[in-house]
């Protein structure tokens, strides 16, 4: 199963400056456990590049990921083009 989120990472923005792009990290990787119903989610590293991209603190008001679902129910979370 193969889909395209569109993710806010406003929440992140609450976090204080300094543990803004790791707490939009882990906002990224909820909304991957919840819609996409698996506890195994693997981010690929053009994500983890993208949401850093400014720094520790400017972090992207949304992000565009393609979530892929394997059949051991793993989910594996790639930049969307």
């Amino acid at each position: 199963m193969e889909r395209v989120y569109v993710i806010p990472l406003r929440d992140a923005k609450t976090a204080p400056r300094t543990k803004r792009s790791p707490k939009a990290t882990r906002v990224v990787r909820e909304f991957i456990q919840k819609h996409m119903k698996s506890d195994d989610v693997k981010m690929d590293e053009s994500v983890n590049e993208k949401i850093w991209e400014r720094g520790i603190q400017k972090i992207p008001p949304k992000i565009k990921v393609k979530a892929t679902k394997e059949e051991d129910g793993s989910v594996l979370v790639t930049l969307a083009q």
